[in-house]
């Protein structure tokens, strides 16, 4: 696989070593695009781990409200409760998720 063997950029001060890939001289406004957009990716992914992290949550609540005897009422009461709860807010956040894509 022949390609553009990889260049070493000379050092400048304060910034890690830094390679050429290829992608020839970049833009203030080009670089500041690609920033936005991986700062768009980056929070989608924590959202989208809050997501999980809601509807597991949820999941749990519901094991320990249907968990009978085992659990004090008034937990279970509770529970059942944050189960619900959470579940709807882990709705909301799927909608709101898909409405931007």
């Amino acid at each position: 696989m022949a390609g553009k063997p990889l260049q070493i950029v000379p050092p400048v001060s304060g910034v890690a070593e830094l390679y050429d890939l290829g992608r020839g001289p970049e833009s203030t406004s080009q670089r500041v695009k690609r920033l936005q957009a991986e700062a768009r990716m980056l929070a989608r992914e924590e959202v989208e781990c809050l997501d999980r992290d809601l509807r597991r949550m949820a999941e749990q609540a519901k094991a320990i409200a249907d968990g009978g005897d085992a659990y004090p009422a008034g937990i279970r009461e509770l529970a059942g409760r944050i189960s619900v709860d959470t579940a709807q807010r882990a709705e909301i956040l799927r909608a709101l998720l898909e409405r931007l894509h």
